[in-house]
């Protein structure tokens, strides 16, 4: 996303390929960027001084839950923070709406996933009327100043919009009903936020839009094709992993003179 520039959603493509015909295919190269991620991930956990923020957002089914099992799946679990934000609870409500997100930003050295985010409140806070327009409409502003004191102390933030169409969340929300063991991942409240979706559209385009600085851009990412969806992540979780080009931290001593008996 170029930071400024005004989000269609109608006019990119959720069933995208890249040019790939399937995932025997992509697979290969989604190998590759994987052990890619898992060496870097090992360099940054060792010098210790940043940390990688991965946002993902997206509607219903969109895959969240499986990105993250598949980038993440060559990584040391023990260099890994996954947090899924729901509903608030009373004592986030009593907060500010950053004060639960703060809390879960990632320490240095670590790569921190968060599965919905501080978003939700331009989001789903919009789309049903949770907090008046005057409030919501401010926080843009709000949170790009928060992602920016990020980026100037120590974290990288990148974020990622999974981009499905509703057929294809129709299909996936079958697919939860018609399969026993994916029935527990089924919410009858997933189909009262499918009837929002022209909503729940503009609120992300309004997100996307208002959201996409220099310092922590969206990445617009076609979901429809899950294995597509899960290399072009992978691709931009490594390609940030290599402009922080971690290091390994330099040894005070001389290993040669170590002698152990």
């Amino acid at each position: 996303m170029k930071p400024g520039s005004k989000v269609d959603l109608k006019d990119i493509n959720e069933g995208g390929s890249g040019g790939f015909k399937d995932a025997a295919e992509v697979q290969p190269k989604l190998d590759q960027k994987l052990d890619r991620i898992a060496k870097l991930q090992e360099r940054l956990y060792a010098e210790g001084k940043r940390a990688l923020l991965i946002v993902l957002q997206g509607m219903d089914t969109s895959g969240k839950d499986g990105a993250t099992k598949t980038v993440m799946r060559e990584v040391n679990p023990q260099g890994v923070e996954v947090t899924s934000f729901k509903a608030p609870s009373k004592e986030e409500l009593a907060h500010d709406f950053l004060w639960r997100i703060e809390r879960r930003v990632p320490p240095r050295g670590i790569i921190g996933i968060f599965n919905r985010s501080h978003y939700e409140d331009v989001l789903v806070v919009r789309v049903h009327s949770l907090v008046p327009k005057s409030v919501w409409s401010g926080r843009y502003e709000i949170i790009n100043a928060f992602e920016k004191r990020l980026s100037d102390e120590y974290v990288r933030v990148v974020k990622v919009f999974l981009h499905i169409s509703k057929d294809e969340q129709k299909r996936r929300l079958e697919e939860r009903l018609r399969e026993k063991d994916k029935r527990w991942k089924f919410n009858p409240a997933d189909l009262k936020e499918r009837e929002a979706w022209k909503d729940y559209r503009e609120a992300y385009e309004d997100a996307l839009s208002k959201c996409s600085t220099p310092w922590a851009p969206w990445h617009i990412v076609p979901a429809n094709k899950k294995w597509y969806r899960n290399l072009v992540i992978a691709d931009i979780v490594a390609e940030a992993l290599e402009e922080m080009d971690p290091q390994f931290p330099k040894i005070t001593f001389d290993p040669a003179s170590v002698k152990i008996e």
